[in-house]
């Protein structure tokens, strides 16, 4: 590959050819600001659309300013990002941005998270010689899980980017022109009455307030003070690897007792894992692909294969939209979810000796599609629901600190049982690749009757949008498929459409998994995050002294008291559910 010299304000460094101004500038580290760039090189997303200009330089030799993320580097290009024409630029970018931008920071959920108020801040923009003139004026649109706000819009078409190009769900795009422009889905429609999977990728990119997830931790404060209420709560693998972030706690590091002991705190009256529930779900949904292959490998031509897993409702959305006609083949199972509020409203209400309506379960997720998944009609019996209030971990985040505690001095704390307990099979249900690894343990198992000597399944793990890894379970050889990011899974099922053979495939919508989720604290394009996060939930499952999903004896205790055993006709009812034809507008 040839190699390009570049200087930059009279540092000179090499950079392949095909680079950009900003990828030489980042090299030497020179901070050039940006707005609608951004870059996950390993999750291979990128929009260098160059529409907001704030990113601007001087090129010697060339007459007017260059957006230095769209502009390729050239070789023995001079580049300039500290004259005052470049100062000057960026400066009236940003007066213009904030002259068609509402002033209620004050109120904004994004507020101390937004990127444009950053460098209004950093640019000691304190009033705009623009105002007073036109401005957007867009009506608010609502769902379960996202609420846009369009007035908020700067164009930046970082969205499109993660709605068209990464997850191929195609909802949104720019409309009309001038100050009636906005991003929108077709006809302007409403985002639930869309193909959208709730999936919360634009609102991890949106680097303003247009886009961010329907606060409910309003709704669980006000929970929290009914006396007549039992609340309880479980937490999802993938918070505790992030939860940290925007807690003052270094990246990277796992906050899982400081967690139990900060919702003891906020009052929960019993503290439960979502990984308890992610066992559960290896029980299930392990034993439904057992049952599939031997039948198959008998010739049974009813015994779909491959099956996908069902954890994540932002993919079963996508697949019931996209791909109606293969709505028998991914697990009946559960999400872990709704397996555990369903579990919570019947087993354990009975332990408490209590109706179902007498409880309220909360769940914190890394997932915004969790907020849409807990309110769809069939996971509810007579209009009261498994999983009654869904908030996400920035939420969990912001609650915590309202109400003073101080995270960080925390003791860490267990959570209670019998539904907090897990084994190193459920942590890594918040990664791609972990659910079909935690699967593979158990399966391998209940297959051979033999021991797993070497749970560690390497050849599942990674960050390639699209894995295909051949694993040996007895006398079988099986063949895995591995997608993340909706746009992967796409790729992925079009090839079993097309005839090619798998065994079991595991999809999570977002990219890098559940610890990339639209619930997480923002990452601002920075991929190191999502890496440390997923070391966090290994480094879980690694420390834990049970490894497989079969081995927690709370699980044991609850098919001997309870459901009886995998997949029977009270599991069914209970822990497994089924999938619509969707339309597709």
């Amino acid at each position: 590959m040839s190699m390009l010299t570049v200087t930059i304000d009279g540092k000179t460094t090499t950079v392949p050819a095909g680079s950009t101004i900003l990828d030489a500038a980042k090299k030497l580290d020179v901070d050039i600001p940006t707005l609608c760039y951004l870059n996950l090189e390993d999750l291979r997303v990128n929009n260098n659309v160059a529409s907001c200009r704030i990113c601007v330089v001087e090129v010697e030799g060339r007459r007017n300013l260059a957006p230095a993320c769209a502009t390729p580097a050239a070789d023995k290009m001079v580049v300039k990002t500290n004259t005052l024409r470049v100062l000057n630029a960026r400066k009236t970018v940003l007066e213009l941005l904030l002259s068609d931008h509402p002033k209620d920071c004050l109120v904004c959920a994004k507020s101390g998270e937004c990127e444009l108020q950053t460098l209004a801040e950093k640019f000691g923009i304190r009033e705009s010689p623009y105002d007073g003139g036109e401005m957007s004026h867009y009506r608010k649109d609502v769902s379960a899980s996202i609420i846009r706000d369009m007035d908020k819009c700067i164009m930046c078409r970082r969205c499109e980017t993660m709605c068209n190009d990464v997850q191929t769900c195609g909802v949104l795009s720019g409309v009309n022109r001038g100050f009636t422009a906005v991003v929108a889905p077709a006809f302007e429609m409403n985002l639930a009455d869309t193909v959208c999977t709730n999936c919360g990728q634009c609102v991890a990119v949106c680097p303003v307030g247009a886009l961010v997830e329907h606060d409910h931790s309003w709704a669980v404060v006000d929970a929290l003070a009914d006396t007549d209420k039992v609340v309880i709560v479980q937490t999802a693998p993938a918070v505790r690897a992030a939860l940290g972030e925007d807690l003052g706690i270094a990246p990277g590091t796992s906050v899982t007792g400081k967690m139990a002991a900060a919702l003891r705190r906020l009052g929960f009256d019993h503290i439960f894992d979502t990984d308890f529930a992610a066992d559960l779900t290896i029980m299930e949904e392990g034993s439904e692909f057992l049952d599939r292959l031997t039948r198959h490998l008998n010739g049974d031509q009813t015994a779909k294969l491959p099956i996908l897993t069902s954890c994540c409702p932002g993919w079963v959305k996508f697949f019931e939209h996209n791909f109606p006609d293969m709505l028998d083949v991914p697990s009946t199972a559960k999400s872990p979810q709704q397996m555990f509020g369903a579990i919570a409203k019947s087993y354990y209400a009975e332990l408490l000796g209590i109706p179902r309506e007498k409880l309220v379960v909360v769940s914190v997720m890394p997932c915004l599609a969790k907020k849409y998944e807990r309110a769809r009609p069939e996971f509810s019996v007579d209009g009261n629901p498994d999983v009654d209030i869904v908030i996400s971990t920035r939420e969990l985040a912001r609650l915590i600190k309202r109400m003073n505690i101080d995270f960080a001095g925390l003791p860490d704390e267990d959570f209670d049982n019998p539904l907090g307990e897990s084994t190193g099979a459920a942590p890594i249900f918040g990664v791609t690749g972990g659910v079909i690894e935690a699967a593979l343990r158990t399966a391998y198992e209940l297959a051979t009757g033999e021991t797993l000597q070497k749970v560690d399944f390497e050849d599942v793990r990674g960050m390639e949008g699209v894995k295909v890894a051949t694993v040996q379970v007895g006398p079988h050889e099986l063949r895995i498929g591995i997608a993340h990011g909706l746009g992967n899974a796409r790729k992925l099922l079009n090839r079993v459409r097309e005839g090619e053979v798998f065994h079991a495939i595991e999809v999570m919508a977002c990219p890098g998994g559940c610890i990339g989720g639209g619930g997480q604290p923002y990452h601002h394009g920075d991929i190191e995050l999502l890496k440390l996060r997923t070391k966090v939930l290994y480094e879980e499952d690694a420390g834990k002294p049970l490894r497989k999903s079969h081995q927690n004896p709370y699980i044991i205790e609850l098919y001997e008291k309870f459901l009886g055993k995998p997949l029977s006709e009270k599991s069914h009812h209970l822990l497994h559910t089924h999938y619509f034809k969707r339309q597709r507008l």
